[in-house]
């Protein structure tokens, strides 16, 4: 009789249930007995850190300028008669460059030139005349200020008659010719340009907060799309008296060597200024990984597990940035692998 209840249908219902709910809530584990899988390996590529040259260095836009440069124009408005240069044209101080018509000018001066010999000769008279008392004083006098007036007339005329003549007033390279013969020009067209580019100057602004890094006499070296690949060297000539309010920036001018005519006024320039070179710890840029405010780094010991480290950053610079502390030279420290890395996590190192 007793058999009978203990396999009935409700006994039977009840043994099923509670080990169905064993299975479900953990009483009874199907993996009991079986051995845990370990977790694989993760891959990653590391970099020791070493001690290497930081070079500092101020990126900037310059401008370049010619060393002299001035616009030709004429100072008095006259008709062109003779042009003595082509476009382009390398000229000395004191080249003739264009004269106007100057014939009204040449006569005034002619005129006063007699008219002094004549009055000299005069006064040269009334001084004889004077030794033997057969003159007077004031007829002496007055014959000399008319020498002298005549005189100033004449330096007049002869820089009226300059103006006529246009010279080049230093060495350098014309431009293009805007007057021909029989041109009319005024005071203030101008006729062509005139610029001296050995050196070339080249103008940038700098940040004020870089301000103290500047001295005269310190390396630039610049580059320009019109020559991929060249590099322009040259120093600091001058800085700006004063810190543009606006920009928060400060001119600085250097002086380029350009002896082969390479550049021209105007070209935009990259400037790199050259601002220290120190031996510090140096790491990819891509080795460092931000969390929050802070920045960490993985290394990897010994054993081949990955340790994330706090580290403290400085400098940067396109792809690299420098490391002030928390890791030592020769540590290896992870660069690639880094999104599936944690701390204490085993590796598989491949270096480079």
């Amino acid at each position: 009789m007793a058999a009978r209840n203990l396999f009935n249908p409700i006994t039977i219902f009840v043994v099923i249930a509670v080990a169905a709910a064993a299975y479900f809530f953990g009483f009874a584990d199907p993996n009991a007995g079986k051995e845990e899988r370990p977790q694989n390996a993760v891959p990653v590529r590391v970099q020791a850190a070493q001690i290497s040259e930081f070079r500092d260095v101020i990126e900037a836009l310059g401008t370049a300028q010619a060393n002299e440069s001035i616009v030709v124009t004429a100072q008095a408005q006259d008709i062109v008669m003779a042009v003595h240069f082509d476009d382009g044209d390398v000229v000395e101080a004191g080249d003739l460059l264009i004269e106007l018509d100057s014939r009204e000018e040449k006569a005034r001066v002619q005129e006063l030139k007699f008219r002094l010999a004549e009055a000299n000769r005069q006064y040269q008279r009334l001084v004889d005349l004077r030794r033997q008392n057969a003159a007077s004083q004031q007829q002496l006098e007055t014959q000399d200020v008319q020498v002298k007036e005549i005189i100033a007339a004449l330096e007049v005329a002869e820089t009226q008659l300059a103006q006529k003549r246009i010279i080049a007033p230093f060495d350098g390279r014309l431009g293009i010719r805007h007057v021909s013969v029989g041109s009319l020009v005024s005071p203030g067209e101008q006729i062509t340009t005139l610029d001296d580019v050995t050196p070339i100057k080249l103008d940038f602004n700098v940040p004020e907060l870089f301000f103290a890094s500047l001295r005269t006499g310190q390396s630039v070296a610049a580059r320009s799309g019109a020559y991929p690949g060249e590099e322009f060297r040259g120093e600091i000539l001058s800085i700006d008296s004063r810190v543009d309010p606006l920009t928060r920036s400060i001119l600085v001018r250097a002086t380029i060597p350009n002896d082969d005519n390479k550049l021209r006024p105007g070209m935009l320039l990259r400037v790199n200024l050259l601002r220290s070179v120190d031996e510090t710890m140096i790491l990819p840029e891509k080795a460092i990984v931000p969390i929050n405010d802070r920045t960490y780094v993985y290394i990897i010991d010994a054993e081949n597990i990955a340790r994330q480290v706090p580290v403290t950053i400085g400098r940067r610079k396109p792809g690299i940035v420098e490391v002030l502390e928390g890791i030592e030279p020769g540590d290896k420290v992870v660069t690639e692998g880094m999104v599936r890395l944690r701390d204490g996590v085993a590796v598989t190192v491949r270096e480079g």
